[in-house]
């Protein structure tokens, strides 16, 4: 490590780093389950509203992402986690005494605000401790820990469902975030110190959006991460009531989807070993047009009666599998394409294209999910049409890059 006071042992700052970051996969994961029950007792006549305790949670963690960074930049890592945890805790609490929809919206976004400072200041976190290639092979492994996170989360929710009731979850929460952040507290020797503190001023921010404003190749990356995102969050969003209301496998949901998320898993190995040779834009073009293609596969079947519901299931499931692996394909290829011009702000720079591209797929995602109808036909056209602007923008993406080498 490169902090001489630090005694925390390299296995364990993996585990504590990826406990931090798993916030968010269970803070959403693991709401899945509960999902049906919140419905009928928060808004029984409109159903598809419960999907906003999603899309509210996500759109609290892109405004949180915003600031946390910078945050932690003037006043210290671990007073910034320290804070999230409290934001997170007081509105785990409010969600768990919810008796309206509209308290529980406003207490997920307070959510997503909360589990920002732990999701973004655990990544500085690494940065401070490690550098290079050390860094990176940390960060791979945090990474292997955290995508296991997905494909536990339903299982826990739907034991803590079974045990208690969907209010039980929010309990478990703040036990999760408690116990990572004394865990940080105890083991984390604080990395910014009096000296190297900066102040926090809105001067920067803005002169890093009005920079990162003017390069072509930043601007499309962001619009495509935001369709990318759109598209990994209406899946997230439609799978439970899809397996509930059009298949009636609910009972069997959390092991299906740890399924999924093991197989979708692999993305990010498979990925890291094409990127060096084909270059990020040809993978993102190439996972874009193959999502593109399988989507209009789908909409086909699903307009043809004559397969059976049990056919069809698998058949969802197998596509339900390419959506993430798509994810782990492209997102982080279009970060790091949208960073390369932008090393020397890469920390705010960082902080503002998660903002955006998490608020405003949240607001398309949830626009898009009150469309849906019980069955998967809205999820599909959903797909299918932000593929194929992201497909479209990718394309020009290349083409400005030919240009820009020329």
């Amino acid at each position: 490590m490169s902090h001489s006071t630090q005694t925390i042992g390299r296995i364990e700052f993996i585990a504590l780093m990826a406990m931090l970051v798993a916030t968010i996969a269970f803070s959403i994961d693991g709401m899945l389950p509960a999902l049906p029950d919140m419905a009928q007792e928060l808004t029984p006549d409109t159903p598809n509203r419960i999907q906003l305790v999603l899309v509210f949670f996500i759109g609290g963690l892109g405004l949180g992402t915003l600031i946390a960074g910078p945050l932690s930049d003037s006043f210290g890592r671990k007073s910034v986690i320290l804070g999230g945890a409290v934001i997170y805790t007081v509105a785990s609490l409010a969600a768990f005494w919810a008796q309206s929809i509209e308290v529980m919206l406003i207490a997920r976004a307070c959510q997503g605000i909360g589990a920002a400072a732990p999701r973004v200041v655990s990544q500085a976190l690494v940065r401070d401790l490690f550098k290079g290639r050390e860094m990176a092979k940390i960060n791979s492994f945090v990474m292997m820990v955290f995508t296991l996170v997905p494909a536990i989360a339903p299982m826990i929710g739907s034991f803590i469902i079974w045990l208690s009731d969907w209010r039980g979850i929010f309990a478990a929460f703040v036990i999760f975030v408690v116990i990572g952040t004394v865990w940080m507290h105890v083991r984390i020797v604080e990395p910014i110190t009096s000296e190297n503190k900066r102040p926090f001023r809105m001067s920067a921010f803005l002169q890093a959006l009005n920079e990162m404003a003017k390069l072509p190749m930043v601007r499309l990356s962001i619009l495509v991460q935001i369709l990318a995102y759109t598209v990994l969050f209406l899946s997230i969003m439609l799978v439970q009531p899809i397996f509930d209301i059009y298949f009636d496998r609910a009972d069997t949901f959390p092991y299906w989807f740890a399924f999924i998320a093991i197989l979708a898993g692999s993305a990010s190995f498979l990925n890291a070993m094409l990127v060096m040779r084909f270059g990020m834009r040809r993978l993102i073009t190439a996972a874009l047009l193959g999502q593109l293609l399988i989507a209009l596969v789908m909409l086909a079947l699903f307009q043809l009666s004559s397969l059976s519901r049990e056919i069809w299931f698998f058949i969802y499931v197998g596509w339900v599998v390419t959506i993430f692996f798509g994810a782990g394909m492209t997102l982080g290829n279009l970060t790091a394409l949208g960073l390369e011009p932008l090393g020397h702000i890469a920390g705010t720079a960082t902080s503002i294209m998660g903002a955006i591209a998490t608020v405003l797929s949240a607001i398309f995602a949830g626009i898009i999910g009150q469309f849906f109808d019980g069955t998967p036909l809205a999820q599909i056209l959903g797909v299918l049409g932000t593929s194929l602007i992201a497909y479209v923008i990718a394309l020009r993406m290349n083409k400005h890059e030919r240009v820009t080498s020329s």
